[in-house]
């Protein structure tokens, strides 16, 4: 039995160099790997390229390695959170590949399991296919989308244990699934490690083969993006 266990976020990205490709789960600023990410921040480590559905905002998640210039490049689906991302993407000042929210977490999965590229409809007919192969399937075109090659996957669960085994939690299941075992080195920040065995082999959704460190964060925020309330009658 191999354990996977690290001190801290610090320890996990141990290995994270400038240039590198760097997948990031969570869904918005949910089940986002908030330690890690204020890790790589302190590191300074700088022009990466970030796989990940969403670019945090201004102040938080992946918005703070924006402020300090470390991304050279974002490859995401939705970023209409992040006034300093649009103010970089329309100064061409960050390379921006925006990519349709299922192809997205599909070439994801694809790299998790082993697959080179895979056929889609989604985008085709729109800037996204441009230079892009495309098939009929069925008197349908679809376009072929390559799996992503990333150096690390930094994803957060609910509950992990020391063998690597992972159980998400609601939303913040969204893209940590895919991205689990999709890097070349997988890091794992959970909520809460136990020992091994604790977890129920029905609930686990990653199993510890996909995961190379884990450790258990702390002091999560968990912020929401827009929170809406019903006023009173």
């Amino acid at each position: 039995m191999i354990d996977k266990r690290v001190k801290n976020a610090k320890e996990a990205i141990e290995g994270i160099q400038d240039g590198m490709t760097l997948m990031l789960g969570g869904f918005g600023l949910c089940g986002i790997p908030e330690n890690s990410i204020n890790a790589l921040v302190d590191s300074d480590v700088k022009d990466v390229t970030c796989i990940s559905n969403n670019a945090g905002v201004d102040d938080f998640g992946l918005g703070l390695l924006l402020q300090k210039r470390q991304i050279k490049k974002m490859i995401s689906s939705y970023v209409g959170e992040n006034a300093e991302f649009e103010r970089q993407m329309l100064s061409g000042e960050l390379e921006v590949e925006l990519t349709p929210q299922g192809t997205l977490a599909e070439k994801c999965r694809a790299a998790q399991a082993g697959i080179p590229a895979f056929y889609t409809p989604a985008g085709y007919g729109t800037e996204i296919a441009e230079g892009k192969e495309v098939k009929d399937f069925d008197g349908k075109p679809h376009i072929l989308e390559h799996a992503y090659k990333a150096d690390f996957s930094i994803v957060k669960a609910w509950k992990g244990d020391h063998v690597g085994n992972l159980i998400f939690k609601g939303s913040a299941r969204n893209f940590n699934h895919p991205m689990a075992g999709a890097a070349a080195i997988t890091i794992a920040e959970v909520e809460e490690l136990v020992e091994p065995g604790e977890l129920d082999p029905n609930e686990i959704h990653i199993p510890g083969i996909m995961v190379q460190r884990i450790f258990q964060g702390e002091n999560f925020e968990k912020r929401i993006e827009q929170r809406t309330v019903r006023t009173k009658e």
